[in-house]
């Protein structure tokens, strides 16, 4: 008496039994193929094999590196500190009554930071190389002149080395510019030259026909 394969004997019949069957593969339960006999159909556990290898060993170690390269990245005090200040916000726009944002002790009026010494004078120096310090904002330029002088470092804006280095690159590129134009003015001279040798050459052989 043959049986005729159904749900229960054969899960590959049907698309939605077949993906549950590729789901007990990653845990570990193989029965979906119970009804093959390996030795009867190598092929089988050929695919059982690279099966195991590609998902289970393979995406599933390149999934766990990738969360890890993701926690890594977000693991840091900046964005801990950024989140932290997201949700404060959202909290003072939307969680707290008119007469609490009144509060002074929870809203003063003036905010006091501390900043390490060396830490806020390392920065300031890698912005002064960088050419980041002196930007466009007045409103900001005596706090920084005062937060210069606190900490005893001597910047000139005028005699900034980002900014003789842009100027040493220009006097190069007028340089390079005023070659090039030299080289042009050389081969249209020599241009000239050999449109009039031409001409000459033409009325040479004018001359040589007419005679």
């Amino acid at each position: 008496m043959i049986q005729i394969p159904d749900e229960n004997t054969n899960m590959f019949i049907d698309i939605r039994t077949s993906l549950f069957a590729m789901y007990l593969f990653l845990t570990g339960d193989s029965s979906a193929l119970s009804n093959w006999s390996y030795t009867n159909n190598p092929s089988i556990a050929v695919l059982v094999v690279l099966f195991s290898l590609l998902i289970v060993v393979y995406l599933m170690n390149l999934l766990i590196g990738l969360l890890n390269i993701a926690i890594e990245e977000d693991n840091n005090r900046v964005s801990y500190l950024i989140q932290k200040a997201e949700i404060l916000a959202e909290i003072e726009l939307f969680y707290l009554l008119p007469h609490q944002r009144r509060w002074q002790t929870w809203f003063p009026e003036v905010i006091h930071y501390y900043a390490d010494a060396d830490k806020t004078r390392k920065e300031i120096e890698r912005l002064i190389e960088k050419g980041e310090w002196d930007t466009k904002e007045q409103e900001f330029a005596e706090m920084r002149k005062n937060l210069l002088d606190k900490l005893q470092i001597k910047h000139d804006p005028i005699d900034n080395k980002v900014i003789l280095k842009k100027l040493d690159k220009l006097e190069e590129l007028e340089k390079t510019y005023g070659k090039t134009l030299d080289k042009l003015e050389n081969l249209e001279k020599s241009d000239k030259e050999k449109l009039e040798k031409l001409e000459k050459l033409e009325k040479l052989l004018e001359e040589i026909r007419a005679k």
